[in-house]
């Protein structure tokens, strides 16, 4: 009798012990592969966002967002380089532009800055987030942050600039998808060139 008492409380503690670690689990991996991503405990951190309406959309990498306060900011996209559609037009910028116009223009979306806030020309530099994120674990950069789409559907290329390279890594395997599939700008040959 009393080794199966000592069974059941063992088999109780153990479903406790599972039921806490399941309630943690929310569809991401617990632990961060990317370096820079976790915390020093190596769990995923929360994400800090300012959240922002866009009102302007310049070209496939850039817009021009009002924050919460009021204020008006140019935004330059991290980790990333669409091709340019204003001075100059190089191929795929048009279809770069076009698109972030349709999904972003008069959208909220959420701002994650990195370790520097701004470039040379004075630009806020973002992690562009469609939804408030919750970890940044890949899946959730794959499904909600805008960087990520740009790569994943061929309208930009990785450019990463130290020290902004929280997704540096997520971003190289996500445009080698896009290269692979044949995506986008992948996709296209010189004789399809304007």
């Amino acid at each position: 009798m009393k080794r199966q008492a000592g069974r059941k409380v063992s088999g109780l503690v153990f479903f406790v012990f599972l039921a806490a670690v399941l309630s943690n689990f929310n569809g991401c991996a617990v632990k961060c592969e990317q370096p820079g991503l976790s915390s020093p405990s190596g769990t995923l951190s929360p994400i800090k966002t300012l959240p922002a309406s866009v009102t302007k959309v310049v070209d496939g990498d850039t817009v021009y967002v009002r924050l919460k306060n009021g204020r008006e900011e140019k935004v330059r996209f991290i980790g990333l380089d669409a091709p340019e559609s204003t001075r100059e037009v190089e191929p795929y910028g048009e279809e770069a532009s076009a698109y972030t116009r349709k999904r972003l223009q008069g959208k909220t979306v959420y701002l994650e800055l990195d370790v520097e806030e701004r470039d040379k020309y004075g630009r806020l530099l973002a992690y562009i987030w469609l939804t408030r994120p919750k970890d940044g674990c890949e899946e959730e950069v794959r499904d909600k942050m805008f960087n990520a789409e740009l790569l994943l559907n061929g309208y930009a290329q990785v450019f990463t600039v130290p020290p902004n390279l929280k997704y540096a890594e997520l971003f190289v395997k996500f445009q080698r998808e896009a290269r692979e599939k044949k995506k986008g700008l992948w996709g296209i040959s010189v004789g399809k060139q304007k």
